[in-house]
């Protein structure tokens, strides 16, 4: 029932975002200020990961090929497919719900606890449009950051198989471009736009509804990460079964 009710309040939330909006002049700033800590923020990490992760994935595929008939060319096929599928929408996804789903939680539920929400209300602003608009907004930006967990999950992956010998540039290009579908960009950049909505609106929830002190910050933070991840699977598991399957 508390989960039903979570999910109830959850909804009502949403609506309540796009009430009564903030005057322009003052939302314009907001935005600017989340992109800078949601979007730019996040970007060394993504970088950081996606680069290695993608060099990973060439790797591993290289050391299960050991049957001299499998051409190598598939290295470059299955790094593309497993980049741009899975781990860059994905898998990136689940490392903000931690990096920025725990900072949209802690940040909105200090507000609360020292009762600076409680003050935009007395000032008659509608607290949630204030701090949650922008956040959708910023992270409307988020699938640029896909975009380039793509590329340098495929550049990562491109120079730990050419340069450590696991295949040829000719291979790994063929490989690259074999059986292309357009399509799976599409997917890949339709669930982002989905992924993004989840990764502004769940942290904010728990945040915005949290009770108590400092400690149950930390514990808010704790759970929107937690339900963000699950929420990211799921979803993503009926995306992948609408589209794909």
């Amino acid at each position: 029932m508390l989960y039903l009710e979570n999910i109830g309040r959850y909804f009502l939330m949403i609506k309540e975002v796009f009430r009564k909006p903030t005057k322009w002049g003052i939302m314009k700033n907001l935005i600017l200020k989340e992109i800078d800590d949601l979007i730019y923020g996040s970007l060394g990490i993504i970088i950081f990961i996606s680069f290695f992760i993608g060099g990973v994935v060439a790797i591993q595929t290289a050391l299960n090929i050991d049957n001299p008939l499998i051409p190598k060319y598939l290295i470059g096929f299955t790094t593309r497919q497993s980049v741009i599928l899975e781990f860059a929408p994905t898998f990136c996804s689940i490392i903000m719900a931690g990096k920025v789903g725990s900072y949209i939680t802690s940040s909105i539920g200090t507000m609360r606890v020292t009762e600076q929400i409680d003050a935009l209300e007395v000032m008659g602003v509608n607290s949630l449009n204030y701090l949650v608009f922008p956040k959708i907004i910023a992270l409307l930006l988020y699938p640029f950051v896909i975009a380039i967990s793509m590329y340098l999950g495929i550049l990562g992956g491109w120079i730990a198989a050419v340069f450590g010998d696991y295949t040829t540039n000719a291979e790994f290009i063929k490989g690259l471009q074999i059986d292309f579908n357009p399509f799976h960009v599409f997917y890949a950049f339709f669930k982002t736009f989905v992924f993004a909505f989840i990764l502004a609106t769940i942290p904010s929830f728990y945040g915005y509804y949290m009770k108590g002190g400092a400690l149950e910050v930390g514990k808010a933070s704790t759970t929107s990460f937690v339900w963000t991840s699950v929420v990211i699977i799921i979803v993503n598991y009926l995306i992948t079964q609408m589209l794909l399957g």
